[in-house]
C-alpha cells in the first residue's frame, strides 16, 4: 500500500509543481507499462527463504591485499554465526584462495611491512574473475538456486574508476582482472525474475553498482524487472576509507564495521551497540543497518544504496534547493524512522538547530573536542544527502506517478529485506 503524503508545505508544493514540468524531459527510465511491474513484484519470494551468502573478497594483488580485508571476512562470518546463519555455508572468494601462498600484507609490532597466508574458515577459492562468475551463472541451476533463494553478495576490496564513464566503475579481483557494474548487471539479467539480489560493497567508487537495478546496469535502460538492491560504502565519484595493514580491530574505522554492527547488534569486538532497529518491528532491516552505519561511521565516506541513487538522480537544482531550504524537522513526519534517526542524529553531531535549513549551515570548522575536518564535512554531506532522499521520495508519491511509485515501492521492499 503507497504511504499518504500529509501536511504538504510551500517548499513541497513547489518541489512537486516544478519537477512535474522537469521530469517530462528527463532521460531517467522506468519500466513500461505498470501492471508489468506490479506482477512482478507479486512474484517476489516472501523473505523467508534462506539466504544464499557469496563473499568476495581481497586486494588485487600482494602489495595491496591488505589484512583488513580477511579481518572483514571473519567478522562477516561472526556477524552470520550471531544472527544463526550456518558459517559454512557461505561461498568465500578471497584474494589467492588456498593455494598458501603469502600474500596477505600487514605491519607487525614494529610496523614493519609483512606478509601472510590467509586464514579463513570455510575458504572456497581464490577471488579470481573465472571463479566469481562462474558462481553467478551456475548459482540458478544449483538447488537454492532452482528454490529462488535470495542471494547476499559482500564484496570487501579495492574499486576502480572509471574516469569514461563513472556509471561503469568496476571492482578489483585477484590478477588484477576488473568485474565492472554492466558486467555484473549483464550476468544478473539472466537470472529469474524471482532470485532476489542484495550486495553491501565496500570498495573506493562502489556507489556506481547502484546502476544494478538497470537493465544491462546502464541508467538510461529500464529499471531490470527483478528484486535487485545494494548498498556501498559511498558515492560513484569518492575513494572509500578501510583497507589498512594495521592488525588491530579495536582502530579500524570503515563502512563494513559500522553496516555489520548495525545489522547484528555487535561490533567487530563482540561489544553490544545501539539497537538499529528504528521501526521496531522486532528485525534489523538492510536499510536500518545503513542507517546506523550514516550515523557511526567515522570516515570520509558518504554511503549510499540503490534506491537513494536513483532518488537523487531524479532530482534537478531546483528541486535541490527547496529541499534544503526546508526547515529540518519538516521533513521527519514523512521520513521512514530510520531516516528520520539519520537527520537527528546528524543534526545533532553536526550542532544544526532542527528549526533551520540546511541551506542555512555551512560545514562546521574543527576544534580539539571535535571529530577531524574530513569527517565533519562528510556528516554535513550525509546530511544533505538523507534530506534529499526523503525530499525526493515525498515529491515523487505527490505527483502521482504510479509507475515511479511503484519502482520505488519494490526499490525500498528489497532494502527492508534482512537475514
Amino acid at each position: 500500500m503507497l504511504r499518504h503524503i500529509a501536511g504538504l508545505g510551500v517548499a513541497i508544493a513547489a518541489i512537486t509543481a516544478m519537477a512535474a514540468v522537469a521530469r517530462q524531459a528527463d532521460s531517467w527510465s522506468v519500466p513500461a507499462a505498470v501492471t508489468s511491474l506490479e506482477s512482478w513484484r507479486s512474484d517476489v519470494p516472501p523473505p523467508s527463504l534462506e539466504t544464499t551468502f557469496l563473499v568476495v573478497a581481497g586486494g588485487g594483488a600482494p602489495s595491496y591485499n591488505e589484512i583488513a580485508l580477511e579481518k572483514n571476512v571473519r567478522y562477516f562470518q561472526r556477524t552470520l554465526a550471531h544472527l544463526g546463519e550456518s558459517v559454512t555455508a557461505a561461498s568465500i572468494f578471497f584474494a589467492n584462495g588456498n593455494d598458501g601462498q603469502a600474500t596477505i600484507r600487514y605491519l607487525d609490532p614494529r610496523g614493519t611491512e609483512r606478509f601472510k597466508a590467509p586464514n579463513i574458515e570455510g575458504l572456497t577459492g581464490s577471488a579470481t574473475q573465472a571463479n566469481v562468475q562462474s558462481w553467478l551463472e551456475a548459482y540458478p541451476q544449483t538447488l537454492k538456486g532452482t528454490e529462488h533463494c535470495p542471494v547476499f553478495m559482500y564484496f570487501t576490496g579495492h574499486g576502480a574508476l572509471n574516469s569514461a564513464n563513472d556509471d561503469n566503475n568496476a571492482m578489483i579481483l585477484w590478477q588484477e582482472a576488473l568485474l565492472s557494474v554492466q558486467d555484473l548487471a549483464t550476468t544478473l539479467d539472466q537470472w529469474p525474475t524471482d532470485t532476489p539480489f542484495v550486495t553491501m560493497m565496500a570498495q573506493c567508487y562502489s556507489g556506481s553498482f547502484a546502476n544494478l537495478i538497470y537493465e544491462g546496469g546502464e541508467p538510461s535502460q529500464p529499471i531490470a524487472l527483478r528484486s535487485r538492491c545494494g548498498f556501498f560504502a559511498t558515492v560513484k565519484t569518492r575513494p572509500s576509507v578501510g583497507c589498512t595493514p594495521l592488525v588491530n580491530e579495536a582502530d579500524y574505522r570503515d563502512y563494513s564495521s559500522s553496516f555489520f554492527a548495525g545489522l547484528s547488534g555487535r561490533d567487530r569486538l563482540g561489544e553490544s551497540v545501539p539497537s538499529a532497529d528504528y521501526n521496531e518491528d522486532g528485525q534489523v532491516s538492510y536499510a536500518e543497518a545503513h542507517a546506523f552505519a550514516k550515523v557511526d561511521g567515522e570516515t570520509p565516506d558518504w554511503p549510499i544504496s540503490t534506491s537513494e541513487a536513483w532518488l537523487q538522480r531524479q532530482a534537478s537544482d531546483v528541486d535541490e534547493a527547496a529541499i534544503l531550504a526546508a526547515p529540518l524537522q519538516s521533513w521527519l513526519g514523512s521520513a521512514r524512522p530510520e531516516q528520520a534517526f539519520v537527520i537527528t542524529a546528524l543534526a545533532r553531531e553536526l550542532g544544526y538547530p532542527l528549526t533551520g535549513s540546511f541551506s542555512e549551515f555551512s560545514v562546521p570548522q574543527t576544534d580539539f573536542t571535535s571529530p577531524p575536518q574530513e569527517i565533519l564535512t562528510a556528516y554535513h554531506q550525509r546530511l544533505r544527502m538523507e534530506l534529499l532522499n526523503v525530499g525526493m521520495e515525498q515529491a515523487i508519491r505527490a505527483e502521482g506517478d504510479a509507475v515511479a511509485i511503484a519502482t520505488l515501492e519494490q526499490l525500498l521492499a528489497c532494502e527492508g529485506g534482512h537475514w
